[in-house]
């Protein structure tokens, strides 16, 4: 995507939800929208939230899907352009396609606190799938593929903490590994109520749509 200049926290603040942009810093008491659950900007605690139209509801829910991916609006209408290609519930094949992205993937598996962390493990080689190696973070990834670390990878400082964080860790039902071992397989697609999303897929589409 092309690179958000400014505090992340402020992202969190405009949409009025946590995007989970900070890592570990968003599960404590010094996440912005726990100290401060209001609009950015100098008038932001003194003015009252505007009442927004269905469309203002639509564009606020894409933007919450577009920063919490970290992808580009071109992205993300091309997501919405292949899901309405297929057969099925566009919104259903929407999150699988956005959830079934590599660097997501490795959100999800905890091996990276936020999906810049996890992008940024992605493009400089540091993930692996079916034993090769892949450094496109929008790269789809399959049923049945095995996601692995760079042999020696996790001797290098950010991934020294990584077998206790993911004592803590819960993986997604679409996939599987066992604990202490940085080995992951692609069990099935994902579904919604497998999902845990901070924005509705259904108004996006309705965004879409329009």
């Amino acid at each position: 995507m092309a690179k958000a200049i400014g505090p992340k926290c402020r992202m969190c603040r405009r949409a009025g939800t946590k995007l989970f942009l900070k890592g570990d810093r968003c599960f404590t008491t010094k996440c912005e929208i726990v100290k401060r659950n209001y609009p950015p900007g100098v008038h932001g605690a003194k003015v009252a939230k505007p009442r927004l139209t269905p469309f203002g509801i639509q564009l606020k829910e894409k933007q919450k899907a577009r920063i919490f991916y970290r992808i580009s609006e071109k992205q993300l209408q091309g997501y919405y352009v292949k899901a309405g290609r297929k057969k099925g519930n566009t919104a259903d094949i929407m999150l699988q396609l956005l959830e079934m992205r590599l660097d997501n993937a490795v959100y999800r598996l905890g091996w990276a606190r936020s999906h810049d962390e996890a992008r940024q493990f992605v493009s400089h080689g540091f993930v692996y799938v079916n034993g090769k190696k892949v450094t496109i973070p929008s790269y789809q990834v399959r049923v049945g593929e095995v996601l692995t670390l760079k042999p020696g990878s996790q001797d290098r400082q950010p991934f020294q903490t990584l077998l206790s964080r993911l004592e803590k860790h819960t993986l997604p039902a679409w996939l599987y590994g066992e604990h202490g071992k940085f080995e992951t397989k692609i069990a099935a697609t994902p579904k919604p109520e497998d999902t845990q999303t901070v924005f509705d897929m259904r108004l996006i589409i309705e965004f879409y749509s329009r």
